[in-house]
């Protein structure tokens, strides 16, 4: 899993079987520091996230687990829009 934030949205009117009404966000991964940490990414989203927000993402196998045995084709699924998140500061 890691941390992103929802930078935008996927628009596409034909999708493979399963990825009906599944809305489609392009996820920047962060760091905890709120930097970015990778490339974007495009993960499906049934939470209602939106642009702007911090969420959480899994990708690979435990992203499709989510569909309850259903063969989706999804790499990348968000899992949790964060409200808030501590981390403990490094000690020199």
């Amino acid at each position: 899993m890691f941390l992103g934030k929802v930078i935008g949205s996927v628009w596409a009117t034909q999708k493979e079987d399963g990825m009906e009404n599944l809305k489609l966000l392009v996820i920047q991964p962060t760091d905890f520091n709120n930097r970015e940490a990778g490339q974007p990414v495009i993960a499906a989203d049934r939470i209602g996230a939106g642009v702007g927000e911090k969420v959480i993402v899994s990708r690979g196998s435990p992203a499709r687990i989510l569909f309850s045995g259903k063969n989706v084709p999804i790499d990348a699924m968000i899992v949790g829009i964060v409200d808030s998140f501590e981390v403990a500061a490094e000690e020199e």
